[in-house]
């Protein structure tokens, strides 16, 4: 069976949640597939927080 894996990445400031993730699409192993991303903010008085769930699977590479 094929391994699942889910990344949480969160920030408050919008270039930094882009960092963060970009560092986590970066460190997703070769035999990864990103299945789904699900995005969402949430606000309060002050700020804005972002979120990102990453949904992936490693999967076996098929030999030609």
């Amino acid at each position: 069976m094929d391994e699942v894996a889910f990344r949480l990445v969160t920030g408050s400031d919008p270039e930094l949640f882009q960092e963060r993730l970009q560092r986590v699409l970066e460190a997703l192993p070769e035999d990864a597939v990103l299945v789904d991303v699900k995005f969402s903010t949430a606000a309060d008085a002050e700020r804005v927080t972002y979120s990102a769930l990453l949904y992936y699977k490693k999967v076996e590479t098929w030999d030609d």
